[in-house]
């Protein structure tokens, strides 16, 4: 028997995108599949649209307890043995979640799936694809970098061992997780496009960081290094790995305007591991932090007019 697949859809404010993530996931080819979506407080049209999906599936509007607490609740509501989530301003192509159970059927000591993906405009017109790094636990934690995007499937027995989404983290909660889902099992990479990643002016990638958010990085990095299920064997990469922290919250800073505190972590950075700026994409992360929003925003303009009709 084909295992049931639990899928929550965390929406805030994502009224303008929704219908189109809830379509994805009605259409999939893999039809043993459970969705919840969650309004967590929307002030838009959120709860018109999920009205219309009424008898297809659950839905509930809530008080705003932010994107880890919806996450939460929704796998905590769940019945699946597998999970996944998908934003509300995302999608996922047909054969996403058939395929993702596939793998995991296939790799017995997995514990997710992930894929590749396309980056999509605030019109759903591709801006590029995306291809996911191999998996590689100890590179996840000294490049602090998150290979799972839009669409991952992990095991029901894998989430209660790593325990809830922390909700102190804003900015980066999904890293802060799969490091602690990393420590149960390795993670299994698709090797084919089976999701959309929306690129908006109010999506969180695009969007300006707070200082405290722009701090997340070093902070994720310092309490997976405190975590007492961290083997010995992992403890010799803390510096390395909070280094590339330092440098991912100078980019945040840097991208959101805050230049003088950006080049304080530069430095924090290079003391901890004063290679750290030659290391791999290091130039090209501090590079994009500078160009990031507006060279999204050309590639929205120019697709926009090589679209328009006369």
């Amino acid at each position: 028997m084909e295992p049931l697949v639990s899928i929550v859809v965390p929406v805030y404010n994502q009224g303008q995108y929704l219908d189109e993530a809830l379509q994805s996931l009605l259409a999939q080819t893999y039809r043993n599949i459970e969705i919840i979506a969650l309004d967590d407080g929307s002030t838009d049209a959120t709860s018109e649209v999920l009205k219309k999906y009424t008898g297809r599936l659950y839905w509930e509007s809530q008080s705003n307890i932010g994107q880890s607490g919806t996450l939460n609740k929704g796998w905590q509501m769940a019945k699946g043995e597998l999970l996944s989530y998908l934003s509300g301003d995302d999608a996922l192509l047909p054969e996403a979640i058939a395929t993702s159970v596939d793998y995991l059927t296939r790799n017995p000591g997995a514990v997710l799936s992930y894929c590749d993906f396309t980056l999509i405009d605030p019109h759903s017109r591709p801006i590029r694809q995306v291809t996911t790094p191999d998996f590689n636990f100890r590179r996840m934690i000294t490049d602090v970098i998150c290979p799972p995007g839009p669409g991952p499937l992990f095991r029901r027995s894998a989430f209660e061992k790593a325990g809830l989404w922390d909700p102190q983290y804003r900015q980066m909660p999904d890293y802060d997780y799969w490091l602690r889902l990393g420590l149960q099992g390795e993670f299994v990479r698709i090797q084919q496009v089976l999701a959309n990643f929306r690129v908006h002016v109010s999506s969180q990638t695009f969007s300006q960081a707070s200082e405290d958010r722009a701090e997340e990085p070093v902070r994720i990095i310092q309490g997976f290094f405190e975590n007492p299920a961290v083997p010995v064997g992992l403890q010799s990469l803390r510096a390395q790995a909070l280094s590339r922290a330092y440098l991912v919250s100078a980019q945040l800073h840097v991208r959101s305007g805050r230049l003088g505190r950006g080049l304080q972590n530069i430095r924090r950075a290079i003391g901890l591991s004063p290679g750290s700026i030659v290391r791999r994409g290091s130039a090209r992360m501090l590079v994009n932090a500078f160009v990031n929003r507006i060279g999204h925003r050309l590639l929205w303009n120019l697709k926009r007019l090589g679209t328009r009709s006369y």
